[in-house]
């Protein structure tokens, strides 16, 4: 039990663009950021491939890990003395704060789209295999790194630590919404963040807002929503999401075939073969990828080599709003269309979904029950937010998609070959509302 008290001789401090100062005090902490598992967070940007649309988005999941951590330390600072905590959890907060995200791969979406993959797994071997992570939690207890796991994976049975992490209104959310709006430079993602955990109180099990931080939390969801549609789901990001996802089909497609690379793909072949183990998954980070995108362009494999020349040089796929519900008929006219000019509909014609709800009051029985942010009023009782907020009850529930149709334009304006073939596909997609957006 020692170990869990063992205090840093002098606190450490990491300069952070966010939060001015990331503060670590407790040897655990300063261990656990030190792990080569950790430590491989710094090689996995936390926004995939936004930077080809916002040029500053190139910050990383290890300073996203210990913005959480510093948000949770500053939480649970106002939450001491408080007759629902208690302190014995504390340094278990901290830990799961720091290493929620350990799980992720490089690209993380597409990444998991495409190989099947789950970063929650991934996580929690992390946390419960043989690596250096589980070698520093188990010096608290050897339960220690299981208690981690299961706050990450929302199955603890104290749902007030749970919630700190994983609700509506947490570290986690807080942190990446803040991180995010600075590195791409927009304003939406702004709120005030100190209110929020200044008016944060713990309760029973789940943490709740003093009534009257309620203007704070309205802001805070308004920022999440504006930085879904504006920068999450931004179309040209999602439109180098396509092409990441076609790069990595395509070169799965062409191992299974029997291809022979001209630069074999030893770090990735794991992957082709669905048999990922954790040491395997470790080895792999965004620069291992990159370099195969780059060599690639060389490939003899004309499809492969086009879409890795497009990801590295960011000659990005154009785009047109389209609904697949009412323009079934359409689209399967247009992959006709696709193959009759000799342009694979399998790896460039593709239909990107994106959708949202931004605040959800509580709906037993769905597959994925949101607890409500509840308000602490001033005599004592709770009241969940949409009763109480006007803003919020406005977008409360309502789930919005929003779908596009990728193509490459390029290949389709080239009239030199097939053109009766890429005229009828400019008369289709003109006939969807125009020939695409940058």
């Amino acid at each position: 039990m020692a170990n869990r008290l063992t205090k840093l001789d002098e606190e450490k401090v990491f300069k952070d663009p966010v939060h001015r100062y990331i503060h670590v005090k407790d040897g655990l902490i300063w261990e656990l950021i030190g792990t080569a598992e950790f430590q491989r967070l710094r090689r996995i940007k936390q926004l995939g491939t936004t930077y080809l649309t916002f040029h500053g988005a190139e910050h990383s999941r290890f300073g996203h890990s210990l913005g959480v951590y510093e948000i949770t330390r500053r939480i649970i600072d106002v939450f001491d003395d408080h007759p629902h905590w208690d302190p014995d959890e504390r340094l278990l907060c901290l830990c799961s704060a720091l290493l929620h995200d350990v799980g992720h791969g490089p690209f993380s979406h597409s990444f998991e789209k495409v190989f099947d993959t789950d970063h929650e797994l991934f996580t929690r071997d992390i946390i419960l295999g043989d690596t250096e992570i589980n070698a520093v939690l188990k010096k608290v207890d050897p339960a220690f790194p299981k208690k981690v796991a299961e706050v990450i994976g929302k199955t603890y049975e104290n749902k007030l630590v749970v919630s700190l992490i994983s609700s509506q209104i947490d570290a986690d959310r807080m942190d990446y919404l803040l991180r995010d709006a600075y590195f791409t430079g927009v304003s939406y993602g702004q709120f005030d963040l100190e209110r929020i955990w200044r008016v944060m109180r713990p309760r029973d099990d789940q943490v709740v807002i003093k009534h009257s931080g309620m203007h704070a939390v309205e802001d805070y969801i308004m920022s999440r929503y504006q930085m879904y549609w504006q920068v999450y789901f931004h179309p040209v990001t999602r439109s180098a999401e396509v092409i990441l996802s076609k790069i990595l089909h395509r070169a799965k497609a062409l191992y299974k075939a029997g291809y022979n690379f001209e630069h074999q793909p030893l770090p990735l072949l794991p992957l082709f073969n669905g048999k990922l183990s954790l040491e395997d998954f470790l080895r792999l980070d965004e620069a291992v990828f990159l370099f195969y995108f780059q060599i690639w362009q060389q490939e003899d494999d004309a499809i492969l080599s086009d879409l890795c020349s497009r990801f590295v040089n960011r000659r990005l796929f154009k785009y047109i709003e389209f609904s697949p519900n009412t323009n079934f008929n359409l689209y399967s006219d247009l992959r006709e269309a696709f193959k009759d000019a000799d342009i694979d509909p399998e790896y460039y014609l593709s239909v990107d979904s994106s959708s949202d709800l931004p605040y959800d009051f509580y709906r037993p029985g769905e597959e994925e029950e949101r607890l409500p942010i509840h308000l602490l009023m001033p005599g004592g009782g709770l009241r969940e937010l949409s009763r109480e907020s006007a803003v919020v009850e406005a977008i409360s529930g309502k789930k919005r998609t929003d779908h596009k149709l990728y193509f490459p334009k390029d290949f389709i304006t080239d009239l030199s070959i097939n053109k009766a073939a890429k005229e009828k596909i400019r008369k289709l997609l003109k006939f969807e509302g125009g020939s695409g957006h940058a």
